[in-house]
C-alpha cells in the first residue's frame, strides 16, 4: 500500500501540474464547461466499462448517490471553476487561488462536529506553502499586471476551491464504493453530466464548432482525458482513501512548481532565481505538512454537553 500511495502522490503532483497548460490550450477553441463535461464523461465511461469487464459489477444506488454529490462539487464545481477562470485570469493567479484548497480542507475538517484539531506545524506548513506561491507568482501577477484582475473570475476560483475542499472531505467520509474503479468512474460521469448541463444552460452549445477546433485544443482534451482524469483523478481518490486531507491537498502547492519547470523544459521559458527559491519554500511547506502528525480528534463543547446530559 505504501508504494501505491507514493505512486499516487507522484501522479497527482506531476500529471496535474501539467494540466494547467493543457486546459489553457483546450479552451482556446472549445467551450469551457462542455469541454469539462466531455473530458469526464469519456474518461468515466471508459473506466466504467473497464471496471465492469474486470469485476462484472455496476455501481449500486448508494454509489451513484455518493458520486452525484462528490462528482458535482469536485469536478463541475472545482475543476469547472478553474477551466472557466483560465479564460480571463492568468495561470499564476489561478494557481495561487487554487492553493487555498489545503486551507479550506484543514479548517473544514477541524470545524466539523468531532473534527480533528491540527497541530501548529500543519498551519505553519500551510502558511509556508502559500508564501512560496506568492513568491513564485510575484507582485506583478498579484495586482493583475497591466490588465488588472477579473474579479468575477477570482470569486469563481475561490468558490471552486471551497467546492473541491468540501467534496474531498465528503469523499473521505462517505460510504465506500463497491470498488475503487467504479467509484472513480461514477464520480467522473456524475461530474461530467453536471458540467454539460451547466454549459448548456450558459448557451455554450451555440459556441461549439468542431470544424474550427484546433488540433492543439483537441490534443489537449485527449491529454486531459487520459492523464488528467483516468490517471490523475483516480490517483487523487486513492490518496483521499489512504491518507489525511491535509496531506492529500499538498498537490495544490506542488502543481504550480511543476507547471513552471515544464514550461522551462518544454517551452524554453526562463526560470529565475526567485523561481528556484519559491520552489524550495513551497516544497518545504509540503514536507512540514506531510511529516507533521495531527492531534487526536477533539469533540466540540456541544457534543460534550450532550454526552453529559
Amino acid at each position: 500500500m505504501r508504494s501505491r500511495l507514493v505512486a499516487a502522490f507522484a501522479a497527482v503532483y506531476i500529471v496535474w501540474g501539467s494540466t494547467y497548460l493543457a486546459i489553457r490550450f483546450a479552451v482556446e477553441t472549445l467551450p469551457p464547461m462542455l469541454m469539462v463535461g466531455t473530458r469526464f464523461l469519456v474518461a468515466g465511461g471508459l473506466l466504467m466499462l473497464w471496471a465492469r469487464w474486470r469485476d462484472g459489477r455496476w455501481p449500486t444506488a448508494r454509489d451513484w448517490k455518493t458520486s452525484a454529490i462528490s462528482g458535482s462539487l469536485m469536478l463541475a464545481g472545482g475543476n469547472g471553476a478553474v477551466v472557466w477562470a483560465e479564460q480571463k485570469v492568468p495561470s499564476g493567479i489561478a494557481a495561487l487561488l487554487v492553493a487555498v484548497v489545503p486551507v479550506w480542507m484543514v479548517m473544514l475538517d477541524w470545524l466539523r462536529p468531532g473534527g480533528r484539531r491540527p497541530r501548529a506545524a500543519v498551519f505553519a506548513g500551510l502558511a509556508l506553502g502559500l508564501a512560496g506561491l506568492a513568491m513564485l507568482v510575484g507582485p506583478s501577477a498579484l495586482d493583475g499586471g497591466d490588465n488588472g484582475v477579473d474579479l468575477a473570475s477570482v470569486g469563481i476560483l475561490l468558490a471552486g476551491s471551497l467546492s473541491w475542499a468540501v467534496a474531498s472531505l465528503y469523499t473521505q467520509r462517505a460510504p465506500r464504493a463497491t470498488s475503487g474503479s467504479l467509484g472513480s468512474a461514477s464520480q467522473m460521469i456524475a461530474g461530467g453530466i453536471c458540467s454539460v448541463l451547466i454549459g448548456l444552460a450558459h448557451g455554450e452549445l451555440g459556441q461549439l464548432d468542431l470544424a474550427h477546433a484546433s488540433a492543439l485544443s483537441l490534443g489537449a482534451l485527449a491529454y486531459l482525458i487520459v492523464f488528467g482524469s483516468l490517471i490523475g483523478f483516480t490517483a487523487y481518490l486513492y490518496m483521499l482513501a489512504h491518507t489525511t486531507a491535509a496531506r492529500a491537498s499538498t498537490y495544490a502547492y506542488v502543481n504550480p512548481v511543476v507547471a513552471v519547470f515544464l514550461g522551462w523544459a518544454l517551452a524554453h521559458e526562463p526560470v529565475t532565481a526567485r523561481t528556484i527559491v519559491a520552489a524550495a519554500v513551497i516544497l518545504g511547506g509540503v514536507a512540514i505538512i506531510t511529516l507533521a502528525r495531527e492531534a487526536p480528534p477533539t469533540r466540540a463543547p456541544a457534543a460534550e454537553q450532550l454526552d453529559a446530559a
